[in-house]
């Protein structure tokens, strides 16, 4: 029989779990945990790290995992190495479910910034009103910039108060409409956007009404992707897995 570890915290991940579970296979989801309340799965959920590379051989080994999905966000690229590293040295069958990047359309006014330390760089000048899209991981790294006005979006209220001296904090679970949101920014005023390239229609509602709006996105590029098989949709994953060995169906 198989067991499938899927890497999750992602919209695909909750879908391919999903799929998984209606077609009777055995699967773990796992969580790196950054979520208090994460949405229920119909197959059992782990949440925290693994110990790096080899802690995660070590779970592979001792589950009896046969087939190893990476559907973590794009921007988690040490996740994603140790996931590829780990496959490999197990000879664990390993692919990886990542959504396309966002591509600018026309109206869209955007600049790019390599990383989040570019991103706080990008921000010197006079103040203004920024809506941090990123999560709750990096918003600290935006203190050094507190001229700004900030206005924040979480999914979970944190246990601590953000360093950013001048910020609004909205909590939230996506996702998000592009009516809504254009209410959020123009409720707020919002003259730019910070985000990273995530990907997907989770997200992308902001990116729609800053084009209606006229609002300045400073996007954040994805990190180099890990090597190995990609594709971008959950039913290509049920092929993979299909070709990739006796499912025991």
């Amino acid at each position: 029989m198989s067991h499938i570890l899927v890497l999750g915290g992602t919209t695909e991940a909750s879908a391919l779990v999903a799929s998984l579970a209606e077609r009777g296979l055995t699967a773990t989801l796992s969580y790196a945990g950054r979520v208090e309340r994460p949405k229920a799965q119909p197959v059992p959920v782990r949440i925290g790290g693994f110990g790096g590379i080899e802690g995660l051989e070590r779970y592979l080994r001792e589950h009896r995992v046969t087939h190893l999905v990476d559907a973590t966000h794009p921007f988690a690229a040490t996740m994603s190495a140790h996931a590829l590293a780990a496959a490999q040295n197990t000879a664990t069958p390993h692919i990886r479910l990542t959504r396309p990047p966002w591509q600018p359309a026309r109206g869209d006014r955007w600049q790019h910034a390599a990383d989040i330390e570019a991103a706080v760089s990008a921000l010197a000048g006079p103040p203004r009103r920024v809506m941090l899209a990123l999560g709750r991981m990096h918003v600290n790294a935006f203190a050094v910039q507190g001229q700004h006005h900030y206005l924040l979006r979480f999914v979970d209220r944190p246990e601590q108060t953000p360093a950013l001296p001048d910020h609004h904090l909205v909590v939230d679970r996506g996702p998000f409409t592009a009516e809504a949101d254009t209410r959020l920014l123009r409720d707020h005023a919002i003259d730019l956007i910070v985000c990273k390239n995530a990907g997907g229609t989770g997200a992308e509602a902001k990116l729609i009404a800053a084009r209606r709006l006229g609002v300045p996105v400073l996007m954040i590029d994805r990190p180099a992707p890990a090597r190995g098989k990609a594709v971008h949709h959950p039913g290509e994953v049920l092929r993979w897995l299909g070709h990739a060995a006796d499912l025991g169906v």
